[in-house]
């Protein structure tokens, strides 16, 4: 089953770059929204993780703050 990921993110943030090139080079499908754009998905972000930074991934509705890329490893396998 391959998993629900979402990355939340800016086009000004070089972490959100990274996240998503490395999706994209593992080859993962992902839904990227622009929090800088979408102030309702900026709401939801803060209101889910009390977090505003991004990159903010999603892996089947758990949240990682950040690029950890341990933690992703782990919640994809």
């Amino acid at each position: 089953m391959r998993p629900n990921i979402v990355i939340f993110g800016t086009p000004t943030c070089g972490w959100c770059k990274k996240a998503k090139d490395y999706f994209r080079s593992s080859g993962y499908n992902f839904k990227y929204i622009d929090v800088s754009q979408d102030a309702s998905a900026l709401r939801d972000m803060v209101r889910k993780t009390g977090q505003q930074g991004v990159p903010q991934i999603w892996i089947n509705n758990v949240a990682v703050v950040g690029f950890d890329k341990a933690k992703i490893e782990g919640l994809l396998k």
